[in-house]
Formats: C-alpha cells, structure tokens, sequence
C-alpha cells in the first residue's frame, strides 16, 4: 500500500485529490494538512511514501517544505503540484529535492500514475525537462569548480558513462542505443549510480552532474 499526504491550504482541493486515490486498491491518504508548516509537523507521527505538495501557502511555501522535508533521512517521495505552469516553480521544486513536478489540472489517471512512479524510484519530471530547466538557470547553479565529489571515484567507466548521458536528458533506451546495451542494463547501471552517489532518482542525478561540473550548460542532445 502507498501511503500519501495531501498538503494544499483548499479543503476543497484536498477532499478532491482524495476522492480520487481513496478509490484505488493500492493508495491511501494517511493525513492532510493546509500549510508547509503543518506537513512538517503531520510528518512527525505519520510517515507517507509520498507527499502531494502544494506550492503557494501560508505560513510556509511548498518549496522550503519541501526542502526541509527531502534533507531528513529516509524521508517521502515529494510530488509538487501547482495550477502555475512556470520555469521557475519546477526548478525550485528540483532544487528543493521533489521527485516529480505535476500541473493540478492533471487528470486523475496521471496523478495516480505519478504516484506509483515516484514510489517506484522513477521520477515524474523528465530527465530532458529537467536538463532544459537547468540549462536555463545555469547562473544560478555553482560553476563546477569545487572538489569533486570522493563518491564519484567509486562510479565505473561505463556508469560514469551512462550518468552522462542520462544527464544529458537521454532516456534509458536512448542511453542503451547510444551504448550498444539494453535497456534492463540501463536501468541496472542508473540503479547503482543512485545508490553510490546517494542520490534519489533520475532528476536528481541530472541536477548532481550539472553541479559537480561533469556537464556543463548547453552539453544538450536535441533529438529526443
């Protein structure tokens, strides 16, 4: 069972999403609470797999929730949803570590599918949206001349590989064409580059190699 928490500062709005999940066999809503500063506390007795996170609230915004949220450890998958479909929003909410960035004008089948996505490991956000976000904000990020990263050294050739080019924005099967290596093999390859590193999923590898200097803005491939 995935257990969910629903955070939005619209009653009407939770008691919606709940009406959809509380339908399927294999989600539950366990809590909700009307501001980021109330799911922090929710989180203290209740412990989801999976966060529904509004972005504008009182008190406390869904990004610094979020934020706060994704450094504790073994902390819930955060799904941001707004009715603002903007650049910065989504590059916040990455930042902030949220595994999935959705519009709350999503249908119902993609807001279940997003659910079970995240609590699979994979990510909601593409990694090629995530790569376009980045490259925007490239001021934003540090400059990639820090120390490298101690765990990078315990990564093989081919997964130092295969983290660039998922970097990149490329997809598993794009990475194993590129690679002359199926797609199972992708995924084992990303699957262990996430657990060396530390890393949550495939968004946050992204954002990982952009701020160690592994790629650098404008490193894109356009035909996806």
């Amino acid at each position: 069972m995935i257990r969910v928490v629903l955070v939005d500062d619209q009653e009407l709005v939770r008691a919606g999403f709940k009406m959809v999940l509380d339908v399927q066999p294999d989600i539950e809503v366990i809590g909700e609470a009307g501001d980021g500063a109330q799911a922090i506390e929710l989180l203290r007795s209740v412990h989801p797999d999976v966060v529904l996170m509004d972005v504008r609230m009182p008190r406390m915004d869904g990004i610094e929730a979020t934020r706060q949220i994704c450094r504790g450890p073994d902390s819930p998958k955060v799904i941001i949803l707004t009715t603002f479909d903007l650049d910065e929003y989504a590059f916040a909410a990455i930042k902030a570590g949220a595994s999935g960035f959705m519009l709350k004008d999503a249908g119902p089948a993609q807001l279940v599918e997003a659910i079970r996505a995240v609590h699979s490991g994979d990510a909601v956000v593409a990694p090629s949206t995530t790569r376009r976000l980045l490259d925007r904000f490239a001021l934003h990020l540090p400059d990639g001349n820090r120390e490298p990263d101690p765990a990078l050294a315990t990564l093989t050739a081919r997964e130092d590989e295969v983290l660039h080019l998922v970097a990149r924005g490329l997809s598993n099967t794009e990475v194993g064409q590129r690679l002359f290596v199926s797609e199972a093999t992708v995924k084992t390859h990303v699957g262990r580059i996430l657990t060396k590193l530390g890393l949550r999923d495939r968004v946050q590898a992204v954002v990982y190699a952009y701020e160690s200097g592994l790629v650098k803005s404008g490193q894109i491939d356009h035909g996806e």
